[in-house]
């Protein structure tokens, strides 16, 4: 059984004129999102062995800020071939890894976040941004993710909803 952590990047600025869709920083939302969500995964004892990362600066900025606060030791791989990706790159990315890493996260953009979370839960659900999803998959190797795989949605952690539960 491997353990996918799919995240949206974190809620980035607009601000910026002339900037680069690629080179878009985090807002001030996002900033603090992504530090919140890393100490969610240390509380739930589901920090990642290794991330996955798009290589766009919010999900670079992202990464980092969850790997901050999660007390994350592992390696961050940045890929352009994560940035704005389909489905099928986040699966290609995935069956490249190692038999020996049980639990790894992606950190990425819509829609191809979403399209691969329905693909291996079969559920249609939203990631907002800095969103986490907890899926189990039912393999042994990496190497055996498809289209078919019938993993199973355990969590999904959004911003909003943490915060509103910490204000109560």
């Amino acid at each position: 059984m491997k353990t996918l952590l799919l995240m949206r990047h974190a809620k980035s600025s607009w601000k910026e004129k002339g900037v680069e869709d690629h080179e878009r920083p985090l807002n001030k939302r996002g900033q603090k999102d992504a530090p919140m969500m890393g100490n969610l995964l240390f509380e739930k004892e589901l920090v990642p062995q290794r991330i996955l990362c798009s290589s766009a600066l919010r999900a670079r900025l992202t990464a980092e800020l969850l790997a901050e606060t999660s007390r994350f030791v592992g390696e961050i791989t940045y890929l352009n071939s994560f940035y704005l990706a389909e489905p099928g790159a986040y699966l290609e990315g995935l069956l490249a890894l190692s038999d020996n890493l049980e639990r790894i996260m992606i950190i990425g953009h819509n829609p191809g976040l979403e399209g691969l979370l329905q693909i291996l839960s079969h559920q249609v659900e939203s990631l907002p941004t800095a969103a986490i999803a907890h899926i189990a998959l039912p393999v042994k190797s990496w190497a055996d993710l498809n289209d078919e795989t019938s993993g199973e949605l355990i969590d999904l952690w959004r911003p909003r909803d943490l915060k509103h539960k910490h204000k109560k």
